[in-house]
């Protein structure tokens, strides 16, 4: 059975840094594209950041370009989002998501929350 579980999230001030993981069992990670979304309430699931497969590739969305920084660690099979510069329109839960062909997986998501 495929599981994706994040965590890492919580209450940040504003400016502040999380790091968020994407842990994944029952499945080889590395071997997926991997993206970070985040969905804030009454607003639609966005992509914030992705990156491919082999690691070597990696895209953001705008308004977390320079902010948020995406990562792998094969030998945990992990991804990580890196969250710096915080601000209170990152509060939102976030989302992991794991792509191969017609394969596609989501984890439960975890709660991030900037404010002072």
């Amino acid at each position: 059975q495929v599981q994706l579980v994040e965590s890492g999230g919580g209450l940040v001030q504003p400016g502040g840094s999380l790091r968020l993981s994407c842990v994944g069992s029952g499945i080889t990670l590395r071997l997926y594209a991997v993206g970070w979304y985040r969905q804030a309430p009454g607003k639609q699931r966005e992509l914030v950041a992705s990156i491919t497969s082999g690691g070597g590739s990696t895209n953001y969305a705008d308004s977390v370009k320079g902010r948020f920084t995406i990562s792998r660690d094969n030998a945990r099979n992990t991804v990580y989002l890196q969250m710096n510069r915080t601000n209170p329109e990152d509060t939102a839960v976030y989302y992991c998501n794991a792509k191969k062909t017609w394969q596609d997986y989501w984890g439960q998501g975890t709660q991030v929350t900037v404010s002072s």
